[in-house]
């Protein structure tokens, strides 16, 4: 058995990077990338070299190309001691043409270009664009930038490496405010004093490493993230991971105490600090409450995460679904060709055969005659929502387990060895559930891990209806605003879900009959 989980989770694994990488060539390669400014407002208002320079800035952004700009390249210079300041200032500026370049900005301009032209980039010039012969058009000004295409390898391996990051006390960078380590505490100060166990750290990214509060599941931690991928439409400059876990709906307020000694009700949490340079002094209202840089805080909402309403939704129509379908399947197959397997029979055909989305808006035209709410509103936070959600998702795997099960019994009451048991002396009962019943589970037994870890990424269709703040949506969202990180990212978590539910039922179905076995023997 070990053997075989650890030869299936390497290939699952391969088939995980072989998979990320067919949707980056699709996305990088196939795709025109000029799509991602379709529905970008800012793009739109930009002119002449601008806009050029946005694009490319943006390409850069969603993984595209490799971008320099020369003034970046003269930063850098200078903060890696090639250059001084004055130089800098001096060699920075081009002219609107090349031949208006000064002498000091020519020797870099053509340091600039053997530099990264010897890396296998394209240097691009563009020259002032002017409204008159002594004035610059909006947008116009010079541009001197250098930029290559980013090959899949390096974007598919840079991708990987970065997927798991662990927090350390040299993640900050430069000076700070005390000695950088770790201090453990039994009295947490975001949790006014209480007696509470938690880790902080001092030049970690994150402030709380671990520590303990009253939100399941009680114990949180921040030392290691997952970072899927930022979005750069769906959800502006937030990791994919966090878009989807992260609460919903309206601030709860608590009384919180800062880390000055301020005490007011906010809807700050102070164990989401993360660290940003310069910014407790940069406001005056960051020099009131906190001490440090540490001032980058996620407020706490009410509602569920995204995962959070797909799971609850998705688990409960599995639970109904398997509470109804399999003593339905049953029922089916033991009053094979009667009433009740011709009215079973009928509704699988419906299913079956009447498109999802007809019968989704056929259950939500019954619940709203029946007064049921037929969208979600994350303020009321009322159970009788769900109903129809979860209505709409288990009835279809209702009649898919009715099927299956009813088959596979019909199946097992015709083999051999029934007839066998019965010239045995057994009494259908016994047959029944020892035999029959039994073999005819397995087959749907190694699909429960699927069902369950299924419902963590929502129904599209079931959550668009009934506008459900789930994980469903994701994925379509991205491909609609073209929003390349979304798109990796969720493909990695479905393939990293789907190898899991395979793994999980292989082995579930090994618990449930003997005969199956994972281990080779040789003769």
């Amino acid at each position: 058995m070990t053997k075989y989980l650890i030869k299936r989770i390497l290939h699952g694994l391969v088939s995980v990077v072989i998979v990320v990488a067919i949707v980056m060539v699709l996305i990088y390669s196939l795709l025109d990338r000029n799509l991602i400014f379709a529905m970008d407002p800012v793009y739109k208002q930009l002119g002449n070299n601008q806009r050029t320079t946005y694009q490319y800035r943006r390409w850069k952004e969603y993984g595209y190309i490799d971008y320099v700009p020369y003034a970046d390249w003269m930063q850098a210079m200078v903060q890696n001691g090639e250059i001084d300041e004055d130089t800098r200032s001096a060699a920075v500026s081009i002219g609107r043409t090349e031949k208006n370049d000064s002498e000091a900005a020519q020797e870099f301009i053509a340091r600039f270009g053997e530099y990264y032209t010897s890396r296998g980039y394209q240097i691009v010039r563009l020259n002032a664009v002017m409204a008159s012969p002594k004035k610059v058009a909006s947008g116009g000004q010079q541009q001197l930038f250098a930029w290559k295409n980013r090959p899949l390898i390096t974007r598919l391996v840079g991708y990987f490496t970065g997927l798991i990051k662990v927090d350390n006390i040299h993640a900050v960078p430069g000076e700070l405010e005390g000695k950088r380590g770790l201090t453990f505490t039994l009295h947490d100060p975001a949790c006014g004093g209480r007696f509470s166990p938690a880790i902080i750290g001092n030049g970690t990214q994150h402030k709380y490493l671990l520590y303990f509060d009253g939100r399941f599941p009680f114990i949180h931690q921040n030392l290691v993230s997952i970072n899927l991928g930022k979005s750069y439409t769906v959800n502006t400059g937030v990791d994919v991971s966090e878009t989807m876990s992260a609460s919903q709906g309206s601030y709860v307020t608590s009384t919180v105490t800062y880390p000055t000694g301020l005490t007011e009700m906010s809807a700050d949490d102070l164990h989401t600090a993360t660290w940003v340079a310069d910014s407790r002094t940069a406001s005056l209202v960051n020099e009131e409450r906190f001490t440090d840089d540490y001032t980058q805080v996620s407020t706490v909402k009410g509602g569920m995460s995204k995962i959070g309403y797909s799971f609850v939704i998705g688990i409960i129509s599995v639970l109904l679904s398997y509470l109804l379908g399999v003593p339905l399947g049953i029922l089916m197959s033991r009053k094979k060709d009667r009433l009740l397997d011709k009215i079973g029979t009928v509704y699988i055909v419906f299913i079956i055969a009447v498109p999802s989305l007809a019968y989704i808006f056929l259950f939500k035209a019954i619940g709203f005659r029946m007064g049921l709410p037929t969208t979600f509103d994350m303020e009321k936070n009322s159970w009788v929502m769900f109903v129809l959600p979860i209505v709409s998702l288990a009835l279809p795997q209702i009649a898919t387990l009715m099927k299956w099960l009813r088959r596979y019994m019909i199946d097992q009451m015709n083999a051999d060895y029934v007839k066998f048991a019965r010239s045995g002396g057994l009494s259908e009962p016994e047959i029944f559930s020892r035999h029959i019943l039994k073999n005819a589970a397995i087959p749907l037994v190694h699909g429960i891990p699927a069902s369950v870890l299924g419902s963590l990424v929502g129904a599209i269709i079931t959550e668009r209806v009934y506008v459900v703040p789930g994980a469903g949506n994701l994925l379509t969202k991205a491909i609609n605003n073209y929003d390349n990180g979304v798109i990796v990212g969720v493909t990695l978590f479905y393939a990293l879900l789907s190898v899991i539910s395979i793994i999980l039922g292989d082995v579930l179905m090994s618990m449930v009959d003997p005969r199956i076995s994972f281990t080779s023997k040789s003769r």
